[in-house]
Formats: C-alpha cells, structure tokens, sequence
C-alpha cells in the first residue's frame, strides 16, 4: 500500500526527472525512493542527494562525508564516502543522466541503459553498474510496478 507521503515523493520526484531530461523520469523517481529511502535519508534530506552520487573529481557542487553501507566480496561493509551535496532535485536529477551520458563509453551498461527501449531494460542495465546492491534492480522494478505500470512515460 502506497503512503501518501510516498505517492507525493514519487510526484515530486518524477517532475525533477522530468524537468532534468531524464530519458525515464518515472523510473528514475523509483530509483531516487529506494536510494534515499522515498526521501528520509540525511543525504537527500539534508543535502538534496537521492541517488547517493559521490563526489567527483573536480566537484561543482559541495561535499558532505558520510558513511554508507557497500556490498564488496559478497558482504555487506561500511565505509566512508564524500557526497556531491546538490541545491535541489533538478539538479541532482540533471547530474546522474549527465554522468551516465559521461561514462557511457567507459560503462556498457550505462550505454545500453540510456538506448533502452523499455523503463524496466533500463533499470536492469543502469543497475548492474550503478550500485553495489545485487538486488538493486527488482527492488525498483517493484516500486515501479505498484505505482506506475500501467501509466506511459
């Protein structure tokens, strides 16, 4: 059953992705709630981050270190990471499609992402690249499917 607050997470959400020119907006409003927890993780609550981007090299945006969860040699370990801290959802939305676009040519996945015919061939390939969670994938699959499966992006 789908909380009120979550339906106005994934509406918000959604909108961002829109405006931002993601290529699945409604996918991807799937992808920001399971990776900010429908937005109640101190990343995206205090620091507009809903995918967990971290810093880059040369960082436009400003930093935040907080320790994350990464699953590496089939454990789960936590570890200390620096996140890009965006000014809003737009922003963070327009950052992650411009990193995939970016490491397209270095990343497979990414590439047959962004070319994907479907929402759901998009969320297999950005997934196996995307995040260490080996279930990453069917758990967006799963909010995508309560929500927003019988809707046309």
């Amino acid at each position: 059953m789908v909380s009120a607050a979550q339906q106005q997470f994934l509406v918000k959400a959604h909108q961002a992705a829109a405006a931002s020119g993601h290529v699945w907006p409604r996918m991807a409003a799937c992808e920001a709630a399971l990776e900010s927890g429908w937005g109640e993780s101190r990343l995206a609550a205090e620091d507009n981050n809903l995918f967990g981007q971290k810093q880059q090299q040369h960082p436009i945006y400003g930093t935040v270190d907080i320790p994350t969860r990464e699953f590496l040699n089939h454990a789960w370990c936590v570890e200390n990471a620096a996140w890009v801290k965006f000014p809003d959802w737009p922003s963070c939305f327009a950052s992650r499609m411009g990193t995939l676009r970016r490491l397209a040519p270095e990343y497979p996945h990414y590439a047959m992402a962004l070319a994907a015919g479907t929402p759901e061939e998009y969320i297999e390939e950005v997934s196996l690249s995307w995040s260490t969670d080996p279930n990453r994938a069917a758990k967006v699959l799963d909010t995508y499917r309560a929500h927003y499966a019988l809707m046309e992006d």
